[in-house]
């Protein structure tokens, strides 16, 4: 092997390392920033599922003092109206022909359904 040659691959094996090295000096700085960044999520994370745990204890105690709800009946209203209006206009409400001209007959399908929602 000539030494020309010879001294210009140590060389160029010295740049490799140095920028190995550099490389490895910045992942150094990622891991150290990624790990302070993680312990910092940590803390907040247990932070707010402290704060959690209070609000849901505190929620508990306020609903054990309500008094329960009566069941309501389920008021239809507006909604059943219009369909009845669109009904009564000449239009099928029942979901086989829903939309569709009636042509002036009754429909079994939306009278049946009109009265379901009605009772």
């Amino acid at each position: 092997m000539k030494e020309g040659n010879f001294l210009d691959r140590v060389m160029e094996f010295e740049q490799q390392l140095e920028a190995m090295h550099e490389q490895f000096r910045e992942l150094i700085g990622f891991v150290a920033k990624m790990t302070e960044e993680n312990h910092s999520l940590q803390l907040e994370n247990h932070h707010l599922r402290t704060r959690l745990e209070e609000l849901s204890e505190k929620a508990q105690v306020i609903d054990e003092q309500l008094p329960p709800e009566k069941p309501r009946r389920m008021d239809i209203g507006e909604g059943v109206d219009n369909l009845a209006r669109i009904y009564n206009e000449g239009y099928h409400v029942c979901n086989v022909h829903y939309g569709s001209s009636r042509k002036g007959e009754d429909c079994l399908f939306c009278l049946s359904f009109l009265s379901k929602q009605n009772s």
